[in-house]
């Protein structure tokens, strides 16, 4: 009888650590995700390719035109639309993502600040990227990130904008998704930026650091100098700090003029500004930004 009941006891408390041990398990995977599932890809291709280690280029629409939106949004990794050097408006962004909404490239902008109500006007109308300039310190890195995410992890607000019905379809809860596919990038574009690198990158929620290299060049007082000519080493001395600091923080490095996607550090940055189409496709002479190379730097990057 004795053996019996230890026998018993045995069982029960062997039935209770394997239940202990599934719920742990079952804890531990995502909401509907079951036991042993791979990770379902991103609805933001372009934070995918990053994710798999890919570079990723834009073209940049700074003016309102939805054919040219439209046709040159089939054919690179994402938009860059430019707010903050451009008359753009909410209005005039959220009507061209509405007439192309699943076009090849993901819509980003880059806004004026970080400011709640810029970043969530930019969530709001669909966008799956918000590239924030000048940032000199971890306070606007926080704020950018603070308002670019929903609880728990952030703060965005709820709002009625379309980006629910752009993204939320063929059984994708927007909501639960978004935070996910969310990207934030961060230009570090000043001495002071420079020297408070690691702590902008090491800011939770920050995805991305680029450098804006003609406006560093700009607040620095040191000459860019493009390849093949030689490079001034004290540009490159900022720009491989931070370089390094982004990487040391475990975020991607990137740099805004797409001809840095050869050549020094170029094996480490993958986010650029421009640059190559995903499949040769270039601009008409008399659309857009009027024939220029699409690597050369953009508004407000010259």
């Amino acid at each position: 009888m004795l053996t019996m009941r230890a026998s018993s006891k045995g069982r029960v408390f062997g039935s209770l650590v394997a239940v202990a041990l599934f719920s742990v398990v079952a804890a531990a995977q995502p909401p509907g995700q079951a036991p042993g599932a791979a990770k379902a890809k991103l609805y933001n291709t372009a934070k995918q390719k990053l994710l798999d280690g890919k570079q990723i280029f834009s073209f940049t629409q700074a003016t309102m035109d939805i054919p040219g939106y439209c046709e040159a949004a089939k054919h690179y990794d994402y938009t860059w639309f430019e707010m903050q050097h451009s008359t753009l408006e909410f209005k005039d962004i959220e009507a061209m993502i509405a007439a192309c909404p699943h076009v090849a490239a993901i819509p980003m902008i880059r806004l004026p600040d970080a400011q709640e109500w810029h970043i969530q006007h930019a969530t709001d109308i669909g966008v799956l990227g918000v590239i924030v300039p000048t940032v000199d310190d971890v306070d606007r890195a926080r704020e950018a990130a603070k308002w670019s995410r929903y609880p728990p992890v952030a703060r965005r607000s709820t709002g009625q904008g379309q980006a629910r019905s752009i993204w939320g379809i063929n059984g994708i809860d927007y909501a639960k998704t978004v935070n996910d596919n969310m990207l934030v990038v961060i230009m570090i574009e000043t001495p002071t930026g420079v020297a408070n690198a690691y702590d902008i990158a090491s800011v939770p929620g920050v995805d991305v650091v680029i450098l804006g290299n003609n406006d560093l060049s700009v607040f620095s007082g040191f000459p860019q100098i493009m390849p093949p000519a030689a490079p001034d080493p004290r540009y490159w001395q900022l720009v491989t700090k931070v370089h390094d600091d982004t990487l040391r923080a475990g975020k991607i490095f990137g740099q805004a003029n797409a001809r840095y996607a050869t050549g020094p550090l170029s094996q480490d940055a993958k986010f650029f500004q421009n640059g190559p189409s995903l499949d040769g496709w270039k601009p008409p002479a008399s659309a857009g930004r009027g024939g220029v190379s699409p690597s050369a730097p953009p508004p407000g990057e010259r």
